[in-house]
């Protein structure tokens, strides 16, 4: 069984979300729910929420966990950062 995501790193990822659709002057605000792939982020903003990522959480993520998969929602950022976290990618 996973354990659920806290609260604060959600809050965390869901700001840098927010941060990048600003940044595009996007009308889309940050997803309420879990999904970023449905509020319409490119490929472009994928990678940009990606450096993002690593910044606000002082990591590097490998290149073997750049996938779509790990982008898809809140939720599987917030797993990738915590598997990161485990594995002593996390600085």
């Amino acid at each position: 069984m996973l354990d659920r995501p806290t609260s604060e790193p959600r809050a965390r990822v869901v700001r840098l979300v927010g941060e990048i659709l600003d940044r595009n002057s996007s009308v889309r605000s940050a997803p309420i729910g879990d999904e970023v792939i449905d509020i319409g982020l490119s490929s472009i903003d994928l990678v940009n929420l990606m450096l993002a990522v690593e910044a606000e959480f002082d990591l590097t993520i490998p290149q073997s966990e750049l996938t779509i998969e790990n982008f898809r929602s809140i939720s599987t950022v917030i797993l990738l950062i915590d598997r990161l976290a485990k594995d002593g990618s996390v600085s």
